[in-house]
């Protein structure tokens, strides 16, 4: 009996950790069809949208990528290896799949992937999707040694169009000026993890600096998402939405 009831408990324990754990998504109407966004955690996303897959930023110690469907597009904002993952790259890429990232990144990939390398001011436009890469850097957040956790010019955030909507993927990023220079954003999402990224007086800062219609908090670390609420109580512009991202 109790060998039997040992096999169960460890059959459960496979079955639980082999399960895919279901992640909250959020859908929009653009004028060329529904854009669906799957909230993975941390920094990743998964947008589907025009029959397309688009990964952000996929990391393996979140979900197994095995489980997703192959990806058209993965958009890599840098080198940190919680942002560039060649494990979970190699478990939803296909022969065609277009990998969006900076050079640093693609160095560190030793050039294997069909990369399309982009900095901060290059747009591109794929299947229809037209990709933006902007800054993403450090003014305050340093390293021991004074350097920036993310140095300008290294790192890109990027503008996403799809057809009428606009969302704005920060990257690793603090409330930069050039934030200011961010136009018709329907959706953003702003980092805000000590001490890599921003406070949440930052974030709201970075929001207010580009009003976005809708305002997600993501890679939010231990830092509380809740903290926006009160920050923007006064902004009726910018629907903030708090989503599963630590």
């Amino acid at each position: 009996m109790k060998a039997n009831i040992t096999m169960i408990i460890l059959l459960l324990i496979s079955v639980c950790s082999n399960a895919q754990k279901v992640f909250e998504t959020d859908e929009f109407k653009t004028s060329k069809g529904v854009l669906k966004i799957t909230f993975i955690g941390h920094g990743s996303l998964m947008l589907e949208w025009n029959k397309k897959i688009i990964q952000i930023d996929p990391y393996s110690k979140l979900a197994d990528y095995s489980n997703f469907p192959k990806a058209d597009i993965i958009l890599i904002t840098h080198d940190h290896q919680d942002h560039l993952d060649e494990s979970a790259i190699e478990k939803i890429s296909k022969d065609v799949t277009k990998i969006i990232m900076n050079s640093l990144s693609n160095e560190k990939l030793k050039n294997k992937y069909n990369a399309v390398e982009m900095k901060n001011g290059d747009q591109k436009s794929l299947s229809g999707l037209k990709i933006e890469a902007v800054p993403a850097y450090n003014v305050i957040n340093k390293r021991k040694d004074g350097n920036p956790f993310h140095p300008k010019g290294e790192g890109n955030g990027y503008v996403l169009t799809m057809g009428n909507k606009r969302i704005y993927i920060a990257g690793d990023t603090e409330n930069i000026p050039e934030m200011k220079d961010l136009k018709d954003i329907d959706i953003a999402f702003l980092p805000m993890n000590l001490p890599y990224t921003m406070t949440p007086e930052m974030v709201t800062q970075a929001a207010k600096s580009f009003n976005p219609k809708i305002l997600y908090p993501y890679h939010f670390g231990s830092t509380d998402p809740e903290l926006l609420k009160e920050l923007l109580k006064n902004e009726s512009g910018i629907e903030l939405r708090i989503r599963e991202m630590q």
